[in-house]
């Protein structure tokens, strides 16, 4: 009896958890706006966006074409943790440009993003990276400057 009873529940129990794993890709493909939680550590290594830890309000959206694939990405963090996040994308605060938005109108208009708010100070970069690496567009809400809110969008062009 136990050798027929292990198998069987093992079996119905994995292909409930598949079922499942199945269901979560298709919401996130299926996503017309931001999904709001961390997009996978796989996700930010390809399209070289490394969230620093504690971050909030977290959300993301992909597209893909056979031209290009983007990643949009945003996160609120600390000042600290924004000079980190610079460092590491290959940039620095200094080369942020005052009143500059790099993230365009059409980019931010697919995700529901409004950068363009009047009084907000916004301040903006744009990583250009060799080869196939995507580049980034980078525009930073410094309006609650102990939170700055980052805007990205990563592109790779084939």
């Amino acid at each position: 009896m136990l050798l027929i009873a292990v198998p069987a529940g093992y079996l119905v129990l994995s292909a409930h958890q598949s079922r499942d794993s199945g269901k979560d890709k298709q919401a996130v493909a299926s996503a017309t706006g931001l999904v709001w939680e961390w997009p996978s550590k796989a996700t930010r290594r390809i399209y070289d966006v490394p969230i620093p830890l504690k971050s909030t309000y977290v959300g993301y959206f992909e597209t893909n074409s056979w031209q290009e694939s983007a990643l949009y990405v945003q996160f609120r963090t600390s000042p600290e943790k924004l000079d980190a996040f610079l460092a590491e994308v290959g940039t620095s605060r200094a080369e942020l440009r005052h009143g500059e938005r790099t993230v365009t109108d059409r980019q931010a208009g697919l995700v529901g993003w409004n950068l363009g708010v009047s009084g907000h100070d916004y301040a903006g970069t744009t990583v250009r990276q060799p080869g196939y690496r995507p580049d980034l567009s980078i525009t930073v809400d410094l309006t609650r400057p102990e939170r700055p809110q980052v805007y990205v969008v990563s592109t790779a062009k084939f």
